[in-house]
């Protein structure tokens, strides 16, 4: 479910965060700005393209509330608005509702009638992304450890899209992304969160390095200590701007659990746990699906996919979705030499030898994930192992049921 987005202006921080802890707790809603005027919020609005608009409305002066109602409500620029006040008479409320507001909420909130509101809030959505046809796809790239190869998955599924794409490396203290394409960087993500304030579409365009007309990049900074200036409130109006110009949004995640990347994989529609098939990475794997759902996580959200595949491995493949409780969805062979040129080379695999195993099935991955998960379905996955692989995984060798169980 594509996450609403949010601006909130009001002059009250009590009712302001009030409303900001709702939207928090609902988990399908970001905050992208608060502004402190009518004017910021008009700017933000056109510049943002929120889903809704909140507005906590001054009762000592209803009248120029109602009249900036009645001008967002005439910009007709698929924004909702949201009109909220603490204990409103209906004077109030009949007077936004006139004025355009599309709801009205009364705090405190009742909960209940706010998950009335989101509800609408998504329906009218979804029918702007019905008629307007864009909708920016976000994709996440993340492993529970180190050494999982998220990096070169990452940046072969982006340049496998198709379309449009953008990667964004957020893995601020050792990104190499910018290696892997063979770019030298002159912009960061950590200039995209100085300019914060001020993105815009000519903006973004400066800051963003192309790589080939369907691949662009947004580079981890330059010095490990920059990544100090990006904060996690920072993520979803950055990858909400970038989701406007580009089909797709390619994110290389670090393997922590850090704010900065659950801000991106709160964002994200796909989860692409990349998993190697030994016990560290079976057992990081498992460990990551547990926080997955204690953070809320859809299972549909998630697909995992194993890399460095050798026919060599002696593992039960039934057994590892067993253990961890979700379907194998692909398969990446292992060819040292030829990932290891891919990367010196900073050309991407699928740019630079389309026909190898490991560039067909990175491609096959990026059409499961667009197409939403529509080509890969359990029926088929006996005979991929044997017509990819050429046997079906051994019967002997890595014991599950050795493996530890804790989160």
């Amino acid at each position: 479910m594509q996450p609403l987005t949010f601006v909130i202006m009001g002059k009250d921080p009590e009712s302001s965060q009030e409303i900001k802890a709702a939207l928090q707790a609902s988990g399908r809603a970001r905050v992208l700005a608060e502004c402190d005027g009518h004017d910021r919020m008009l700017a933000e609005i056109m510049r943002l393209r929120p889903s809704a608009a909140i507005l906590i409305l001054d009762a000592t002066n209803p009248d120029k509330e109602f009249s900036f109602i009645s001008k967002l409500h005439g910009m007709n620029s698929g924004t909702a608005i949201i009109a909220a006040a603490p204990n409103a008479s209906p004077a109030l409320i009949l007077g936004s509702m006139r004025a355009g507001a599309n709801e009205f909420l009364q705090i405190p909130v009742i909960p209940d009638e706010f998950q009335t509101v989101l509800r609408r809030v998504a329906e009218v959505r979804k029918e702007e992304h019905s008629t307007s046809g864009k909708h920016a796809r976000v994709i996440a790239v993340f492993s529970g450890k180190g050494g999982a190869g998220v990096s070169f998955l990452g940046t072969n599924l982006a340049a496998a899209v198709g379309a449009p794409t953008v990667l964004v490396d957020l893995n601020l203290q050792a990104g190499d992304a910018a290696s892997f394409l063979g770019l030298d960087a002159k912009y960061s993500l950590l200039d995209f969160a100085r300019n914060r304030t001020r993105l815009d579409e000519s903006l973004i365009t400066s800051m963003v390095m192309p790589h080939s007309p369907q691949l662009s990049l947004v580079a981890a900074p330059n010095e490990a200590h920059e990544a100090e200036e990006i904060r996690p409130e920072d993520i979803p109006e950055i990858l909400h701007l970038l989701g406007q110009k580009f089909q797709c949004v390619v994110l290389d995640l670090p393997h922590t659990f850090d704010p900065i990347t659950i801000a991106a994989l709160d964002l994200a529609d796909d989860i692409l746990l990349t998993l190697t098939l030994d016990i560290p990475g079976i057992r990081s794997t498992k460990r990551a699906l547990k926080v997955f759902d204690r953070l809320g996580y859809p299972r549909e959200k998630v697909s995992v996919v194993v890399n460095r595949w050798s026919k060599g491995i002696d593992v039960e493949l039934h057994k590892v979705e067993g253990h961890l409780g979700e379907q194998l969805i692909g398969f990446v062979p292992n060819d040292y030499r030829k990932v290891m040129d891919s990367i010196n080379l900073g050309r991407p695999l699928v740019y630079g030898e389309p026909s190898s195993k490991i560039a067909v099935e990175i491609k096959r991955i990026a059409a499961t994930l667009i197409a939403g998960g529509e080509t890969s379905s359990p029926q088929p996955r006996k005979k991929l192992f044997r017509s990819v692989f050429g046997r079906q995984a051994s019967t002997t060798g890595l014991e599950l049921s050795t493996l530890p169980d804790k989160a």
